[in-house]
């Protein structure tokens, strides 16, 4: 009966808090920052010892193809026509785009703890572009660690003699690694974008929904273009577009849906009920 209340609970604030609204708009803004985020990421991957295509194939392991298509288009074209400026302006479309997308987590997540913003435009703006550098950071540590994995368990194994069975289960936990850090992401997301002072044992349960409802609905929407869907025949060339606003539909209504849980939470540990 519990369950059945909570569950009822969920779809009420689905359609109270209009997350199919919010979660169109944080489409709007992911595919706004996205290239800007691309021209800033690859162009400081120059200075690092990482292929392009060590980053591409593990965006594939989400990413629906026609999405990556489009990606990947885009990248080559972004590489070849780079200059001098091109890291400066990728930087600053970047954070300002991306910000606005962190902005628009913030707004949907107060609405689901029924407050209003009382922090200042500076304040709130700040804290959305420190958010963002710092999803900055941690995608980048996403991508070393799966890179440089392979070569570090290749290192530990010549030096300490170990068995192919530990490459075997260091290959796995590089892979983790990169869960742990997008349910790291999450829950500093949960924790500072409400203008509510929480714990971070109180933000958990949602990061944990959103880290693993992310990477299942993403494989599974992956799947499905690929298997059952065909939207380059309806759209034709904007079929590409056309997936991957999908796809960031439905990572913004996880984002969401993540942050509703914590607020159901939040309001029966403090025995109120929504009116």
């Amino acid at each position: 009966m519990v369950n059945l209340t909570f569950i009822r609970e969920l779809i009420r604030r689905f359609q109270e808090d209009e997350v199919s609204r919010l979660s169109a708009e944080l489409a709007y803004f992911f595919l706004l920052s996205l290239f800007p985020f691309l021209i800033f990421l690859l162009t400081l991957l120059a200075y690092l010892p990482i292929p392009h295509e060590d980053v591409l194939t593990i965006v594939r392991q989400y990413a629906p193809k026609e999405a990556i298509d489009l990606i990947e288009t885009n990248i080559h074209y972004v590489m070849n026509h780079q200059n001098g400026k091109l890291l400066s302006l990728g930087i600053i479309g970047a954070i300002w785009s991306a910000s606005n997308g962190i902005d628009a987590i913030v707004r949907a997540l107060n609405r689901a703890y029924d407050v209003e913003e009382s922090r200042s435009f500076l304040v709130a703006r700040g804290m959305s572009i420190v958010l963002t550098f710092g999803m900055m950071l941690v995608i980048v540590v996403a991508l070393l660690v799966p890179v440089f994995g392979k070569a570090i368990g290749l290192f530990l194994s010549s030096v300490l003699g170990v068995s192919s069975v530990f490459l075997a289960l260091w290959d796995t936990l590089r892979w983790t690694v990169s869960a742990l850090i997008l349910f790291i992401v999450f829950t500093a997301l949960y924790y500072f974008a409400p203008n509510k002072e929480l714990h971070c044992k109180e933000v958990y349960v949602g990061a944990l929904f959103a880290t693993v409802g992310w990477i299942a609905t993403s494989l599974a929407f992956s799947y499905y273009v690929g298997t059952f869907a065909s939207y380059t025949s309806m759209y034709g060339s904007l079929g590409g577009i056309i997936i991957l606003l999908i796809w960031f539909y439905l990572s913004g209504m996880i984002i969401v849906l993540g942050g509703e849980l914590n607020a159901i939470f939040a309001c029966r540990r403090e025995g109120r009920k929504r009116g």
